[in-house]
C-alpha cells in the first residue's frame, strides 16, 4: 500500500475525483443522439446534467458527515459501487425519465469521489501545501476531460450511446478495488466526529457562518456554474448548431482542457512566489475577460467554432487558477471537520452548477448566445464574491489578515 505523500497517492486521488467530470464529460458527445431516440426536448435531455449535479449537491451532504465518523475510504468504496449499479440502469433505460432518474442515481454515488478526495488532501496537507498539490491533482485530473469527449464520441458512433454507461460503471468498479487496496486511511482517527444529528447540525451551522469560508465556497461555485454552462450547451451548440461531428467533438473540447492545464500549472509555478489570492484574482480577471468575449462575439452575431473555443479556452486559464484556491481556501479553517466543510462546499457548487445548466437548457435559442452570456455572468458574479468577500475575509492560516479582516 502506497503512503499518503506518495505522488502516485496523489494521482490515484485524482483518478477517484475524475469520476465525476468523466460521468458529465464522455457523454456529452451522445446529448443530440439520446434526444432523437428517445423524442425529447433539448431541454429534457440537458435535464440529465441538472438532475445529475441536484443528486451529486444533495449526497455531499451525506457522505461528508458519514466520511467525518466511518473514516474516507469506506464511504468512496461504497460510493463508487452504488455509481456502477446505476451506470448499468442508464444503459438499460428505454425512456427518458428513466434515464433521469438512474443519473440522480448515478450522482448519489459519484458524489464519493470529489468530496473525499478534497478531504483526504486537506488531511495530508496544510492549507498551503492543500492549494499548490489540488493544483497538481487537477491538472492530474484534467486528463479525463480531454479524453473523455473523444472516447465519448468514438463510443456513440461505433457502440452507441449506452456503451458509455457500461464503460463508466467499469471505471467505477475499477476505483472500487484501487482505492481498498492501494490508498490508506487519510484520516486521523482523534479527528472522527460524533454520527448524531444536532452535533451535525451544530457543525454544517459552524461552517455555514464562516464569512471566508463562504467567500472562497461562492466565487467557487459561480465560476464552476460558468464553467457547467458550457458542459451543458456546448454539445448543442457545437454539434447541433455549427455542424461538429460528434466524433470531433472532443477534439475542440481538448482546447478547453489545455486551457484549465495550463492555469493548473500557472497556479503552481505562481505559488511559490505569490500567495493563493493574488493567484485567485489573477485568473478570475482572465475568466471574465474570456466569458466576455464570447458573449460579445454571439451577441455581434460572430457565429463560428472558433469564436466559441477561443474565448472559453482563455476562460479556462482562469479556471484552472481559481478553483485549487477556493478549494483550499474554502476548507483550511476546518481540519477537524474537512469531510463536512468539503460536503457544504461541494453542495453549493454542484446546486450552482445544476441552476446554470437548467437556464441553459430553459432558455437554448439554438445559437451560443444564451450558454455564453451564461458564462460571462457567472464569471462576473464570480468577481464580486472575491472583492465583497474573500479579500474583506481571507481565510486563517492560508492569507495574513487584512486591516478589515476578522
Amino acid at each position: 500500500m502506497l503512503t499518503l505523500t506518495s505522488i502516485w497517492t496523489t494521482i490515484l486521488l485524482a483518478a477517484a475525483v475524475a469520476l465525476g467530470p468523466l460521468a458529465t464529460d464522455m457523454y456529452l458527445p451522445a446529448l443530440p443522439q439520446i434526444g432523437a431516440d428517445f423524442g425529447a426536448g433539448t431541454d429534457q435531455v440537458q435535464l440529465t446534467l441538472s438532475l445529475y449535479m441536484v443528486g451529486f449537491a444533495i449526497a455531499q451532504l451525506i457522505c461528508g458527515p458519514l466520511a467525518d465518523r466511518f473514516g474516507r475510504k469506506p464511504i468512496m468504496i461504497g460510493g463508487f459501487v452504488l455509481f456502477a449499479a446505476a451506470s448499468v440502469g442508464c444503459a438499460l433505460a428505454t425512456n427518458i425519465e428513466t434515464l433521469q432518474f438512474c443519473r440522480f442515481l448515478q450522482a448519489l454515488g459519484g458524489s464519493a469521489g470529489p468530496v473525499l478526495g478534497r478531504a483526504a488532501i486537506r488531511d495530508i496537507y496544510t492549507p498551503r501545501e492543500a492549494s499548490k498539490i489540488l493544483a497538481v491533482l487537477a491538472s492530474i485530473m484534467a486528463v479525463a476531460p480531454a479524453v473523455a469527449p473523444t472516447l465519448g464520441g468514438l463510443l456513440v458512433s461505433g457502440l452507441g450511446w449506452a456503451s458509455i454507461f457500461i464503460a463508466l460503471g467499469g471505471y467505477a468498479l475499477v476505483m472500487a478495488v484501487i482505492v481498498a487496496y492501494g490508498i490508506p486511511e487519510p484520516m486521523r482517527a482523534e479527528y472522527r466526529q460524533p454520527l448524531k444529528p444536532r452535533k451535525l447540525l451544530q457543525n454544517y451551522r459552524i461552517i455555514a457562518t464562516d464569512i471566508s469560508f463562504l467567500g472562497y465556497t461562492l466565487t467557487n461555485a459561480t465560476i464552476f456554474g460558468a464553467l457547467f454552462a458550457f458542459l451543458s450547451g456546448s454539445s448543442f451548440v457545437l454539434i447541433e448548431f455549427l455542424g461538429v461531428a460528434p466524433e470531433h467533438f472532443g477534439l475542440y473540447f481538448a482546447c478547453m482542457v489545455a486551457g484549465f492545464i495550463i492555469g493548473n500549472l500557472a497556479a503552481v509555478r505562481l505559488g511559490n512566489r505569490m500567495m493563493p489570492d493574488q493567484i485567485l484574482v489573477r485568473g478570475l480577471l482572465i475568466a471574465v475577460t474570456g466569458g466576455s468575449i464570447m458573449a460579445f462575439l454571439a451577441y455581434n452575431e460572430v457565429y463560428n467554432v472558433w469564436a466559441v473555443i477561443l474565448p472559453q479556452a482563455l476562460f479556462m486559464i482562469g479556471t484552472g487558477m481559481v478553483l485549487p484556491q477556493t478549494m483550499s481556501g474554502a476548507l483550511s479553517n476546518f481540519p477537524r471537520m474537512a469531510g463536512s466543510a468539503s460536503s457544504l462546499f461541494g453542495f453549493v457548487q454542484m446546486s450552482v452548477a445544476a441552476l446554470t445548466g437548467a437556464l441553459v437548457g430553459h432558455l437554448h435559442d439554438g445559437t451560443s448566445l444564451t450558454m455564453a452570456s451564461i458564462i460571462a455572468i457567472c464569471a462576473v458574479l464570480a468577481l464580486a464574491c472575491y472583492l465583497l468577500l474573500v479579500q474583506r475575509f481571507p481565510a486563517t492560516g492560508f492569507e495574513p489578515q487584512s486591516a478589515s479582516g476578522r
